[in-house]
């Protein structure tokens, strides 16, 4: 039986084999996602879901087509210069990346190609494979102004240390695949066409590991970034309102 909540999120696709390997894919109107206000409501509802979930032994994380995630409508955020929906998104954002690291299963990014939004969600994965056409960067903070609070300074500097992060979110540039691999962003890089099927291929590798070796491996190897998420990104996101605020305030 298909569970209730594979239909329930508008930009999630979910797909899971016999073996128990759950894919969730972000889509828009099934093609490459463009990142909603809808979105980043929904994820944490359906990282709960998957959690409450016996049936799924491993997650794979990936985009839909030739893009992981590159594109967001920031309007579709809302009134996020007003301190009491701000608040709804610093507890969704936090809840998203608590629950990535919390889930009882390890997870697999494959980035499909370009990760411009929200790049920190394949950073928390567990096993990461690149297609050799993706890249990895931070648009929308640099491009709206906007103090990138949410996590990013925090997983960026854990996965390739300070001075690279700062150039990354000051400048906005990019990074392909291989230099992504260089940094030890990655695990793999491999061809575009064969990205997901080695993603697939090793989690099936760890769907056959016992349950209580998944949850608690999951819980060794990621205490450390956990526990810095926990304590910076109340912090970094209540920056990053006050330069949304600043912006209506100059706005007029």
């Amino acid at each position: 039986m298909t569970p209730p909540y594979f239909d329930r999120y508008e930009n999630l696709a979910f797909e899971r084999s016999d073996d128990g390997v759950l894919t969730l894919r972000f889509h828009t109107d099934g093609g490459p996602i463009t990142f909603t206000g809808t979105t980043h409501e929904d994820l944490p509802k359906a990282l709960e879901d998957i959690a409450h979930d016996p049936d799924n032994r491993v997650l794979v994380l990936t985009g839909t087509g030739d893009v992981f995630m590159d594109s967001i409508d920031g309007a579709s955020l809302g009134e996020i210069f007003r301190p009491a929906h701000w608040e709804k998104i610093r507890r969704e954002g936090l809840a998203v990346l608590q629950r990535l690291l919390g889930l009882p299963m390890p997870v697999i990014g494959v980035a499909n190609g370009p990760a411009t939004v929200h790049s920190e969600y394949l950073l928390l994965t567990d096993i990461h494979i690149a297609s050799d056409r993706a890249t990895y960067g931070d648009f929308p903070h640099p491009a709206f102004g906007i103090t990138a609070g949410d996590g990013l300074q925090v997983v960026w500097e854990e996965a390739v240390g300070t001075a690279r992060t700062k150039w990354l979110l000051w400048t906005g540039e990019t990074v392909d695949a291989a230099t992504a691999l260089q940094w030890g962003v990655v695990n793999e890089v491999v061809p575009h066409e064969q990205a997901y099927a080695r993603g697939l291929e090793i989690a099936r590798t760890l769907a056959a590991k016992p349950a209580l070796y998944r949850s608690l491996q999951k819980q060794t190897l990621n205490q450390r970034l956990l526990r810095r998420l926990i304590e910076s990104v109340p912090y970094g996101m209540a920056l990053e309102g006050l330069t949304a605020a600043d912006l209506a305030y100059q706005a007029g």
